[in-house]
């Protein structure tokens, strides 16, 4: 059965985003409910720095519309500090505000840092089962020995057994024909993907600095045939070419879809 795909760009609150794409004078209290009116979904960033509080999660969801979907990102303090150990209480406490959103509430991402390397897979092997089953999470791991061939066969057999995404990305850690190969072996019922970009000096996030059109075509391939059994979540971020809702844009129109023309963000009437 067909999934869904789901584009968006991580995050909505960029000031630099204000002509390009959110109408002149948009205030930053209303960019959240602007973007919710071009996009289906945004990954939020600032969950990686705290746990937000249950007012904060419920206004989100007071935004948007009711089809609307939260990726969120585990926090560091789970990830990076604890590196998986001894997090139940955190985990607990960051779930239990995730589920203030409802059914807007997507996946969870689980980002784990660049010097997290496979030496640490017991601290997997004793997190991944722990997580509950209501809620999706993808893995993210950002150092290419995951890749190998000795190591990638038990990274997916966790993940497959509990039903966790491998997130795919477009990072260094993962070779091309190893991310096609990935697409077409999910181990779960969605796929999760982020676009990242080398270019992590931009500064100016209001244009396109780079066309990375060729890469878009590419991945969007890639998408068209994993939505054929799975949901797919894509979220592009500013430092992939410079303004990542022109990305998600494009690659809504490759795969089939009718992108919000941003000129008429400010004349649309709010249904929520």
């Amino acid at each position: 059965m067909p999934g869904r795909v789901l584009i968006g760009t991580q995050g909505w609150n960029y000031n630099a985003w204000v002509g390009p794409f959110y109408p002149p004078g948009t205030r930053p209290a209303e960019f959240l409910s602007m973007y919710a009116r071009a996009f289906r979904g945004v990954e939020v960033d600032s969950t990686f720095y705290a746990i937000p509080a249950a007012k904060v999660v419920r206004g989100w969801a007071e935004r948007t519309p009711a089809e609307f979907t939260f990726a969120l990102k585990l926090p560091q303090e789970i990830t990076h500090e604890r590196r998986l150990r001894d997090a139940d209480d955190v985990v607990a406490e960051f779930l239990d505000r995730a589920r203030e959103l409802g059914p807007k509430l997507g996946p969870i991402l689980v980002q784990m840092g660049p010097d997290f390397a496979p030496d640490e897979m017991p601290a997997l092997e004793r997190f991944i089962p722990r997580l509950p089953r209501d809620v999706r999470f993808a893995l993210e791991v950002r150092q290419s020995r995951w890749m190998r061939p000795e190591i990638l066969p038990s990274l997916l057999a966790l993940l497959a057994e509990h039903g966790v995404a491998l997130a795919l990305s477009d990072g260094k850690w993962i070779p091309r024909e190893t991310m096609t190969e990935l697409a077409e072996r999910p181990t779960a019922d969605f796929h999760y993907v982020r676009w990242m970009g080398p270019n992590r000096d931009i500064v100016d996030y209001s244009h396109l600095q780079f066309d990375r059109s060729d890469e878009i075509r590419s991945w969007s391939d890639v998408l068209k045939r994993a939505a054929l059994t799975t949901d797919v979540y894509g979220f592009f971020n500013n430092h992939f070419a410079g303004h990542s809702p022109a990305n998600a844009r494009e690659m809504q129109t490759l795969l089939g879809e009718r992108p919000v023309d941003p000129s008429t963000l400010g004349e649309q009437i709010s249904l929520f």
